[in-house]
Protein backbone atom coordinates (compact mmCIF):
# COMPACT_ATOMS: atom_id res chain seq x y z
CA UNK A 1 0.00 0.00 0.00
CA UNK A 2 1.54 3.52 -1.16
CA UNK A 3 1.60 6.04 1.07
CA UNK A 4 -1.31 8.16 -0.52
CA UNK A 5 -3.57 5.35 0.17
CA UNK A 6 -2.71 4.90 3.90
CA UNK A 7 -3.50 8.83 4.57
CA UNK A 8 -6.67 8.10 2.40
CA UNK A 9 -7.12 5.32 4.31
CA UNK A 10 -6.53 6.93 7.70
CA UNK A 11 -8.56 9.87 7.39
CA UNK A 12 -11.61 7.09 6.44
CA UNK A 13 -10.89 5.38 9.19
CA UNK A 14 -11.09 8.73 11.34
CA UNK A 15 -13.86 9.48 10.29
CA UNK A 16 -15.95 6.59 10.79
CA UNK A 17 -14.86 6.63 14.05
CA UNK A 18 -16.07 10.39 14.95
CA UNK A 19 -19.35 10.02 13.07
CA UNK A 20 -20.12 6.17 14.63
CA UNK A 21 -19.40 7.53 18.19
CA UNK A 22 -21.55 10.80 18.14
CA UNK A 23 -24.25 9.00 16.36
CA UNK A 24 -24.37 6.69 19.57
CA UNK A 25 -23.77 9.35 22.07
CA UNK A 26 -26.55 11.06 20.05
CA UNK A 27 -28.95 7.94 20.23
CA UNK A 28 -28.37 7.73 24.07
CA UNK A 29 -31.05 9.95 25.46
CA UNK A 30 -33.35 8.55 22.97
CA UNK A 31 -32.58 4.84 24.45
CA UNK A 32 -32.80 6.25 28.02
CA UNK A 33 -36.46 7.57 27.65
CA UNK A 34 -37.78 4.51 25.96
CA UNK A 35 -36.61 2.58 28.33
CA UNK A 36 -37.86 4.88 31.51
CA UNK A 37 -41.42 4.99 29.01
CA UNK A 38 -41.21 0.64 28.87
CA UNK A 39 -41.94 1.09 33.08
CA UNK A 40 -44.17 3.40 33.17
CA UNK A 41 -42.60 5.99 34.40
CA UNK A 42 -42.69 10.06 33.60
CA UNK A 43 -45.66 9.00 30.55
CA UNK A 44 -46.59 12.44 28.64
CA UNK A 45 -50.32 10.88 28.70
CA UNK A 46 -52.30 8.38 30.24
CA UNK A 47 -53.04 6.22 26.99
CA UNK A 48 -49.06 5.48 26.92
CA UNK A 49 -49.55 3.07 30.12
CA UNK A 50 -51.28 0.67 28.05
CA UNK A 51 -49.89 -2.89 27.13
CA UNK A 52 -49.83 -1.71 23.77
CA UNK A 53 -47.71 1.79 24.11
CA UNK A 54 -45.80 -0.37 26.82
CA UNK A 55 -44.42 -3.00 23.84
CA UNK A 56 -44.35 -0.32 21.13
CA UNK A 57 -41.78 1.61 23.41
CA UNK A 58 -39.83 -1.33 23.98
CA UNK A 59 -39.45 -2.67 20.54
CA UNK A 60 -38.09 0.99 20.30
CA UNK A 61 -36.01 0.62 22.69
CA UNK A 62 -34.42 -2.31 21.25
CA UNK A 63 -33.99 -0.75 18.17
CA UNK A 64 -32.07 2.19 19.78
CA UNK A 65 -29.54 -0.32 21.18
CA UNK A 66 -29.26 -2.20 17.91
CA UNK A 67 -28.37 1.64 16.45
CA UNK A 68 -25.85 1.93 18.95
CA UNK A 69 -24.25 -1.34 18.56
CA UNK A 70 -24.19 -0.50 14.43
CA UNK A 71 -22.53 2.82 15.08
CA UNK A 72 -20.26 0.75 17.35
CA UNK A 73 -19.70 -1.66 14.51
CA UNK A 74 -19.12 1.24 11.78
CA UNK A 75 -16.12 2.85 13.59
CA UNK A 76 -14.46 -0.34 15.07
CA UNK A 77 -12.45 -2.85 13.12
CA UNK A 78 -14.83 -5.98 14.47
CA UNK A 79 -17.87 -4.73 12.90
CA UNK A 80 -16.24 -5.71 9.13
CA UNK A 81 -15.59 -8.95 10.50
CA UNK A 82 -19.90 -9.20 10.94
CA UNK A 83 -21.93 -11.31 8.80
CA UNK A 84 -23.36 -8.82 5.80
CA UNK A 85 -26.91 -9.27 6.73
CA UNK A 86 -26.45 -8.49 9.99
CA UNK A 87 -25.42 -5.12 9.07
CA UNK A 88 -27.48 -4.15 6.06
CA UNK A 89 -31.16 -5.59 7.37
CA UNK A 90 -31.52 -3.05 10.46
CA UNK A 91 -29.55 -0.10 8.50
CA UNK A 92 -31.76 -0.87 5.38
CA UNK A 93 -34.85 -0.28 7.93
CA UNK A 94 -32.87 2.55 9.98
CA UNK A 95 -32.36 4.87 6.97
CA UNK A 96 -36.00 3.93 5.66
CA UNK A 97 -37.09 5.75 9.30
CA UNK A 98 -34.91 8.31 10.15
CA UNK A 99 -33.76 9.76 6.52
CA UNK A 100 -37.06 11.02 5.48
CA UNK A 101 -38.10 11.87 8.71
CA UNK A 102 -34.87 14.17 9.15
CA UNK A 103 -35.99 15.78 5.91
CA UNK A 104 -39.65 17.09 7.75
CA UNK A 105 -38.37 17.19 11.10
CA UNK A 106 -37.78 21.15 11.12
CA UNK A 107 -41.88 21.43 10.18
CA UNK A 108 -43.44 18.15 11.99
CA UNK A 109 -41.53 18.03 15.35
CA UNK A 110 -43.07 21.44 16.48
CA UNK A 111 -46.45 20.48 14.95
CA UNK A 112 -46.12 17.57 17.14
CA UNK A 113 -45.23 19.11 20.35
CA UNK A 114 -49.12 21.50 19.30
CA UNK A 115 -50.71 18.42 18.55
CA UNK A 116 -49.98 16.97 22.00
CA UNK A 117 -50.30 20.17 24.21
CA UNK A 118 -53.92 19.96 22.70
CA UNK A 119 -54.24 16.36 23.84
CA UNK A 120 -53.63 16.99 26.99
CA UNK A 121 -49.77 15.73 27.35
CA UNK A 122 -47.71 16.59 30.31
CA UNK A 123 -45.53 20.01 30.19
CA UNK A 124 -42.49 18.14 30.92
CA UNK A 125 -43.19 16.47 27.37
CA UNK A 126 -42.03 18.76 25.94
CA UNK A 127 -38.53 18.45 27.54
CA UNK A 128 -38.60 14.76 26.21
CA UNK A 129 -39.44 15.26 23.06
CA UNK A 130 -36.70 17.90 22.16
CA UNK A 131 -34.31 15.09 23.44
CA UNK A 132 -35.81 12.92 21.18
CA UNK A 133 -35.36 15.05 18.25
CA UNK A 134 -31.90 15.61 19.43
CA UNK A 135 -31.35 11.79 19.32
CA UNK A 136 -32.93 11.97 15.95
CA UNK A 137 -31.58 14.47 13.96
CA UNK A 138 -27.88 13.05 15.36
CA UNK A 139 -28.20 9.46 14.56
CA UNK A 140 -29.80 11.04 11.25
CA UNK A 141 -26.87 13.00 10.43
CA UNK A 142 -23.88 11.25 11.53
CA UNK A 143 -24.90 7.10 11.11
CA UNK A 144 -25.09 7.49 7.06
CA UNK A 145 -21.98 9.16 7.15
CA UNK A 146 -20.69 6.54 9.25
CA UNK A 147 -22.16 3.80 7.25
CA UNK A 148 -20.76 5.43 3.94
CA UNK A 149 -17.08 5.24 5.44
CA UNK A 150 -18.11 1.80 6.58
CA UNK A 151 -19.24 0.77 3.25
CA UNK A 152 -16.42 2.39 1.09
CA UNK A 153 -13.93 -0.03 3.18
CA UNK A 154 -16.13 -3.50 2.87
CA UNK A 155 -18.10 -3.02 -0.13
CA UNK A 156 -16.74 -0.33 -2.78
CA UNK A 157 -18.74 -1.20 -5.25
CA UNK A 158 -22.13 -0.15 -3.69
CA UNK A 159 -20.70 3.66 -3.69
CA UNK A 160 -18.71 4.03 -6.46
CA UNK A 161 -18.07 3.94 -10.45
CA UNK A 162 -21.41 4.12 -12.85
CA UNK A 163 -24.23 2.07 -13.42
CA UNK A 164 -22.07 0.30 -16.31
CA UNK A 165 -20.51 -2.70 -15.58
CA UNK A 166 -19.10 -6.17 -16.90
CA UNK A 167 -21.99 -8.19 -17.14
CA UNK A 168 -20.83 -11.92 -16.73
CA UNK A 169 -22.36 -15.42 -17.94
CA UNK A 170 -25.52 -16.19 -15.98
CA UNK A 171 -26.72 -12.38 -15.04
CA UNK A 172 -29.79 -11.62 -14.08
CA UNK A 173 -29.85 -8.34 -15.94
CA UNK A 174 -33.25 -9.07 -18.04
CA UNK A 175 -34.89 -10.12 -14.49
CA UNK A 176 -33.63 -6.73 -13.01
CA UNK A 177 -35.25 -5.01 -15.70
CA UNK A 178 -38.43 -6.46 -15.74
CA UNK A 179 -38.43 -6.10 -11.52
CA UNK A 180 -37.00 -2.70 -11.86
CA UNK A 181 -40.04 -1.85 -14.72
CA UNK A 182 -42.73 -3.12 -12.45
CA UNK A 183 -41.85 -1.51 -9.17
CA UNK A 184 -41.61 1.90 -10.84
CA UNK A 185 -44.88 1.86 -12.18
CA UNK A 186 -46.23 0.40 -8.87
CA UNK A 187 -44.19 3.64 -7.25
CA UNK A 188 -45.17 6.09 -9.48
CA UNK A 189 -49.04 4.92 -8.99
CA UNK A 190 -48.62 5.34 -5.36
CA UNK A 191 -46.48 8.19 -5.27
CA UNK A 192 -49.24 10.03 -7.41
CA UNK A 193 -52.27 8.85 -4.43
CA UNK A 194 -49.68 9.73 -1.47
CA UNK A 195 -49.07 13.35 -3.31
CA UNK A 196 -52.53 13.89 -4.29
CA UNK A 197 -53.87 12.90 -0.20
CA UNK A 198 -50.87 15.40 0.82
CA UNK A 199 -51.83 18.35 -1.09
CA UNK A 200 -55.59 18.04 0.21
CA UNK A 201 -57.03 15.85 -2.64
CA UNK A 202 -59.88 13.87 -0.67
CA UNK A 203 -60.80 10.90 -3.58
CA UNK A 204 -60.63 8.11 -1.01
CA UNK A 205 -61.04 9.79 1.63
CA UNK A 206 -63.84 8.94 4.06
CA UNK A 207 -66.03 12.07 4.81
CA UNK A 208 -66.58 10.93 8.36
CA UNK A 209 -62.83 11.14 9.44
CA UNK A 210 -61.87 14.40 6.98
CA UNK A 211 -60.93 16.34 10.05
CA UNK A 212 -58.33 13.82 11.01
CA UNK A 213 -56.29 14.90 7.92
CA UNK A 214 -53.95 17.01 10.30
CA UNK A 215 -50.35 18.86 9.17
CA UNK A 216 -48.65 15.69 10.52
CA UNK A 217 -50.50 13.53 8.13
CA UNK A 218 -49.95 15.78 5.52
CA UNK A 219 -46.51 15.58 5.84
CA UNK A 220 -46.56 12.31 6.02
CA UNK A 221 -48.60 11.51 3.12
CA UNK A 222 -46.53 13.70 0.78
CA UNK A 223 -43.10 12.61 2.24
CA UNK A 224 -43.96 9.16 0.94
CA UNK A 225 -45.05 10.28 -2.12
CA UNK A 226 -41.85 12.30 -2.80
CA UNK A 227 -39.82 9.46 -1.83
CA UNK A 228 -41.63 6.71 -4.08
CA UNK A 229 -41.44 8.87 -7.32
CA UNK A 230 -37.14 8.86 -5.92
CA UNK A 231 -37.13 5.15 -5.66
CA UNK A 232 -38.72 4.89 -8.84
CA UNK A 233 -36.36 6.62 -10.90
CA UNK A 234 -33.57 5.19 -8.78
CA UNK A 235 -34.01 1.79 -9.26
CA UNK A 236 -34.45 2.28 -13.20
CA UNK A 237 -31.28 3.86 -13.41
CA UNK A 238 -29.01 1.13 -11.60
CA UNK A 239 -30.29 -1.62 -13.60
CA UNK A 240 -29.51 0.54 -16.91
CA UNK A 241 -26.06 0.16 -18.80
CA UNK A 242 -25.15 4.23 -19.30
CA UNK A 243 -21.73 4.74 -18.63
CA UNK A 244 -22.59 8.28 -18.31
CA UNK A 245 -24.59 8.01 -14.71
CA UNK A 246 -22.86 7.88 -11.46
CA UNK A 247 -23.91 4.97 -9.55
CA UNK A 248 -24.38 6.32 -6.02
CA UNK A 249 -26.82 9.18 -6.27
CA UNK A 250 -30.07 6.47 -8.13
CA UNK A 251 -27.95 3.78 -5.38
CA UNK A 252 -28.87 5.71 -2.48
CA UNK A 253 -32.44 6.90 -3.29
CA UNK A 254 -33.41 3.64 -4.31
CA UNK A 255 -31.81 2.11 -0.82
CA UNK A 256 -33.71 4.85 0.67
CA UNK A 257 -37.19 4.84 -0.75
CA UNK A 258 -37.16 0.74 -0.51
CA UNK A 259 -36.52 1.10 3.24
CA UNK A 260 -38.91 4.00 3.77
CA UNK A 261 -41.56 2.15 1.85
CA UNK A 262 -40.66 -1.01 3.91
CA UNK A 263 -40.48 0.53 7.25
CA UNK A 264 -42.88 3.18 7.27
CA UNK A 265 -46.02 1.65 6.17
CA UNK A 266 -45.20 -1.81 8.18
CA UNK A 267 -45.07 0.51 11.48
CA UNK A 268 -48.35 1.80 9.95
CA UNK A 269 -49.70 -1.61 9.75
CA UNK A 270 -48.73 -2.48 13.17
CA UNK A 271 -49.18 0.70 14.82
CA UNK A 272 -52.83 0.11 13.60
CA UNK A 273 -53.82 -2.36 16.34
CA UNK A 274 -53.43 -0.34 19.03
CA UNK A 275 -56.34 0.02 21.03
CA UNK A 276 -56.39 4.00 21.08
CA UNK A 277 -55.31 4.17 17.06
CA UNK A 278 -56.69 7.28 15.52
CA UNK A 279 -59.12 6.41 12.88
CA UNK A 280 -57.18 6.74 9.61
CA UNK A 281 -58.98 9.63 7.00
CA UNK A 282 -58.52 7.04 4.05
CA UNK A 283 -61.50 4.23 3.52
CA UNK A 284 -60.16 1.21 4.68
CA UNK A 285 -59.80 -0.49 1.96
CA UNK A 286 -57.85 2.37 0.43
CA UNK A 287 -55.11 2.76 3.46
CA UNK A 288 -54.94 -1.28 3.15
CA UNK A 289 -54.24 -1.29 -0.47
CA UNK A 290 -51.48 1.64 -0.25
CA UNK A 291 -50.16 0.42 3.10
CA UNK A 292 -49.47 -2.83 1.77
CA UNK A 293 -48.36 -2.03 -1.62
CA UNK A 294 -45.73 0.59 -0.13
CA UNK A 295 -44.17 -2.70 1.88
CA UNK A 296 -44.32 -5.25 -0.97
CA UNK A 297 -42.95 -2.51 -3.68
CA UNK A 298 -40.28 -2.08 -0.45
CA UNK A 299 -39.10 -5.41 -0.39
CA UNK A 300 -39.23 -5.92 -4.29
CA UNK A 301 -36.81 -2.56 -4.40
CA UNK A 302 -35.03 -3.98 -1.84
CA UNK A 303 -34.61 -7.47 -3.95
CA UNK A 304 -33.43 -5.59 -6.99
CA UNK A 305 -30.56 -3.84 -5.37
CA UNK A 306 -29.23 -7.21 -3.70
CA UNK A 307 -29.24 -8.35 -7.21
CA UNK A 308 -27.40 -5.00 -9.00
CA UNK A 309 -24.88 -5.08 -5.36
CA UNK A 310 -24.49 -8.79 -5.94
CA UNK A 311 -23.35 -9.00 -9.34
CA UNK A 312 -21.23 -5.91 -9.36
CA UNK A 313 -19.14 -7.23 -7.00
CA UNK A 314 -18.96 -10.78 -9.00
CA UNK A 315 -17.71 -8.43 -11.64
CA UNK A 316 -15.03 -6.00 -9.87
CA UNK A 317 -13.98 -9.64 -8.36
CA UNK A 318 -13.55 -10.94 -12.11
CA UNK A 319 -11.41 -7.49 -13.31
CA UNK A 320 -9.28 -7.69 -10.33
CA UNK A 321 -8.20 -11.21 -10.59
Amino acid sequence: MTISAERKTSKLMRLRRICGYSAAIAVTPYLLIKIVWTFGLFLPTEQMSDPNWRIINAVTAVLAAIGILLAMAFCRPWGERLPAWVVALPIWVGTGLLVPMLLIAPVLGPAAMIRDQEAGAADFWIYEQIFVMISLFGIGIFLPLALAGYAKARWPEALSGTTDYKKLPGNTLQLQIFLARSVAVGCILLGVIKVFWGVGGSFGIDPATMDERDLWWHLLSLSTGVWSFAGAWGILVVVSSRKSRWFLPPMGAAWISSGALFSNNLYAALSSVRLDAPPSPEYPLAWLLTTQAGIVLGVIMGMIILLVLHERRRALEDVTN
